[in-house]
């Protein structure tokens, strides 16, 4: 599965870890809003890419576009709670949607690179952070 990695503001995290017992039911929310903004831009840039500028017609499907969502936000065993953002497996021809994605992102000896993940991460990050700044300040509000 492609995915993108962001680290929390240490101020963010200090927060957090001052309301205690309802961490583990507000942390997932918050981590879900950030994910939808970051999720928008990545398929945004996803459909802007697809199908354009190629030496032949398009043989897009679609496919790609529809496997793009949010994991659950789960917990590590190191305590660290995380949401990916990626693809769902498999694809209806047999192909991994991870290997596609990767190949547009990256391109390969008879197809340029049309990067999406990265451009999107970067795009997105400032606007996920104060996304998520709001969602912990009404949910702290609402204890």
């Amino acid at each position: 599965m492609a995915k993108a990695m962001m680290k929390m503001p240490e101020d963010f995290l200090m927060k957090v870890s001052k309301l205690a017992s309802k961490t583990d039911e507000i942390i997932p929310r918050v981590l879900e809003s950030g994910a939808e903004v970051v999720e928008n831009k990545v398929r945004t840039n996803l459909s802007a890419v697809v199908g354009v500028n190629t030496k032949f017609e398009s043989r897009s499907t679609g496919e790609l576009e529809k496997a793009l969502g949010i994991s659950q936000a789960r917990q590590d065993k190191d305590g660290n709670w995380n949401i990916k953002v990626g693809f769902d497996e498999p694809r209806s021809d047999g192909e991994s949607n991870a290997k596609i994605a990767n190949i547009l992102e990256y391109g390969r000896h008879s197809q340029a690179p049309k990067p999406f993940l990265k451009p999107a991460k970067a795009q997105s990050r400032k606007n996920c952070i104060e996304t998520m700044k709001a969602k912990l300040e009404s949910e702290v509000e609402n204890i």
